[in-house]
């Protein structure tokens, strides 16, 4: 007599979900190496300049440098990654990226670098940031399907935000210990490493863009989108003031006050990571929950970057400026997600990066401005009442954006876009963030 047939046995769970394939885990990965790196480098930046004789105003000089090319370039490439394969725009960015910081730790690690350089080689860097942001987030977008795109937005933006964590303790330690070059350099072999991770993204499975009237008529279509949302609009105006204020607190006003009365770099550091573990708390807590009304709970959470400002204006001890650097960034997180969602539900995928293009153009519109004109508010005004101005101009334009009916009544649908039968097998195909897609 035979012995009986084995039961078959039951499929090990893959370490990953159903909906997490191929290029969720390559754009994922890379986002993480990179702002490891990204984080660091911001703060190095800064004290690098003042490490060679720059002021306050200089400081403002290279974040102004930094964020002037988004305002240039954001909305070509955001045409350009609607019409060439998505990938290729990150992995051409990500070269860019890596070259111009490579350079800039040269410059420092030599010894005396001059202002001038420095502003270069930081807007070659946000030039890259401006192409490469449209893409990966009109990737990111159409890389999940609607049913999950939620707790995928929410995996994603953890998983980047626990790197910042890491990113800026370790480059303040790296700073206060061997220099912001060594920083510099670290940041440029993290793009290179990103860069070789997304050539392996698959895309195969996207049918061609059907061929339109040119670069000018896609930014049209584009724009089409934006204005005849009002939800879309006015939240972009909103952040076109919040991350202006937030952005000159956070890279001028930040490193300043921490070496005058936190005791140096590392502290600053410190409560950027605090930033940080509140951004994971904040995609934690969206893990699980899914308000209906996705705006206005959204909206609601942005009156906590007002925060951050504030405590820097008193200022508070390092241990009481690190509570308000979680709360801020967990609720700006609960933002993030809602926000995500809401672009995933309502615009078309054909139209991803372009729509990003003028959301990211409009929220970083005014940021090089506020960073220039940070020193100088100083001067005229007084550092602590030039920071009580950004919390109140995080609030004021948060206020204004609740009397948009759309934005307090637009609600979750059920099921939104789905991927295509073929991504959603393994291994995904796919075709390739508000604010943050990991660059």
């Amino acid at each position: 007599m035979s012995s009986p047939r084995p039961a078959p046995r039951t499929p090990v769970n893959r370490r990953r979900p159903e909906w997490a394939g191929r290029n969720y885990s390559l754009l994922t990965g890379a986002a993480i190496i990179t702002n490891l790196g990204s984080h660091g480098a911001h703060i190095a930046a800064a004290f690098a300049v003042m490490e060679s004789g720059g002021s306050v105003g200089d400081v403002g000089l290279i974040a102004a440098a930094r964020t002037l090319p988004l305002v240039l370039f954001l909305l070509i490439g955001g045409a350009i990654a609607d019409r060439l394969p998505r990938h290729r725009v990150m992995v051409a960015a990500n070269v860019l990226n890596c070259l111009s910081q490579a350079a800039f730790a040269v410059l420092v690690l030599a010894g005396e670098p001059q202002l001038w350089q420095m502003m270069l080689l930081t807007a070659l860097c946000g030039t890259g940031t401006a192409f490469f942001n449209p893409a990966a987030e009109g990737m990111l977008l159409s890389t999940v399907s609607g049913e999950h795109s939620n707790r995928a937005f929410a995996l994603f933006r953890m998983a980047i935000n626990g790197a910042g964590i890491g990113g800026a303790a370790l480059g303040g330690a790296m700073i206060a210990a061997v220099g912001p070059g060594w920083v510099l350099a670290a940041d440029a072999a993290a793009f290179a490493v990103a860069g070789a991770l997304r050539t392996f993204l698959d895309v195969g499975h996207v049918p061609d863009r059907a061929p339109g009237g040119g670069l000018l008529s896609d930014l049209r279509e584009g724009w089409v989108e934006v204005r005849t949302r009002p939800w879309l609009w006015s939240i972009v105006l909103q952040f076109s003031v919040v991350v202006a204020v937030v952005g000159a607190a956070d890279a001028v006003y930040g490193p300043l006050v921490a070496r005058d009365q936190l005791g140096g770099p590392a502290p600053w550091g410190v409560a950027l990571a605090f930033f940080g573990v509140g951004t994971i708390a904040g995609a934690v807590l969206m893990m699980a929950w899914k308000p209906r009304r996705l705006l206005l709970v959204g909206t609601l959470c942005v009156f906590p970057l007002a925060l951050p400002s504030a405590g820097l204006a008193v200022p508070l001890p390092v241990w009481g400026l690190c509570v308000v650097m979680f709360v801020s960034g967990a609720a700006i997180e609960v933002f993030g997600v809602n926000w995500m969602t809401a672009m995933h539900q309502e615009i078309p995928e054909e139209k991803f990066s372009r729509v990003t293009a003028y959301d990211w153009f409009g929220s970083v519109s005014m940021l090089p401005l506020a960073t220039a004109l940070a020193g100088p508010a100083e001067s005229a005004f007084g550092r602590t009442q030039s920071l009580w101005g950004c919390a109140v101009l995080v609030v004021v334009p948060t206020a204004l954006v609740l009397l948009v009916p759309d934005v307090r009544r637009m609600t979750r649908r059920a099921h939104t876009k789905t991927i295509a039968p073929a991504a959603a097998a393994e291994p995904t195909r796919v075709a390739a963030p508000a604010d943050a897609v990991g660059n």
